[in-house]
């Protein structure tokens, strides 16, 4: 499953309460967007590391020390649910389809709630928030028209 959607649309909560309920593991692409202009890089990394048929995983992120930090593996037999904004795009979904079925969801809710959801969740965010709107926009933009199997306002 590939769960998109602005910061603060709800991806992780509702990535998290799918998952409990089915038995998978929850790949949240804020454990390696690589510092915060990596939007794009981020869901590059889905496509070449966390799809990979063979040796799937994800270099983490250190927020501390804004650098790579340890390499996560992912079992390949493994199904999971992958959230965050960038993680549906039209070559997310193929490489995702390349390994078996495949569910699109992208999460949506109002701006201003968004954004209070964020900065409660991580006051550091609020200087970042405008410069990461700016990639959202741009993401959007190029992969905001791709159909979903769900759109839900959450």
């Amino acid at each position: 499953m590939l769960v998109d959607g602005p910061s603060g649309a709800g991806k992780t909560t509702f990535a998290k309460a799918v998952a409990a309920r089915v038995g998978l593991t929850v790949v949240h692409l804020d454990d390696f967007y690589p510092g915060w202009s990596g939007l794009a890089a981020a869901s590059r990394m889905v496509v070449e590391d966390v799809l990979d048929p063979v040796r799937p995983g994800f270099r983490r992120w250190d927020w501390e020390a804004d650098a790579p930090g340890d390499w996560v593996a992912l079992d390949p037999a493994e199904s999971v649910v992958i959230e965050g904004v960038g993680a549906v795009t039209e070559a997310s979904v193929t490489a995702a389809r390349a390994l078996g079925e495949v569910l699109t969801v992208r999460l949506d809710a109002p701006a201003d709630e968004r954004r209070a959801r964020a900065l409660a969740r991580d006051p550091g965010y609020a200087p970042w928030w405008g410069m990461w709107a700016e990639q959202e926009a741009v993401h959007f933009a190029a992969h905001g028209h791709l159909p979903v199997d769900f759109a839900l306002e959450w």
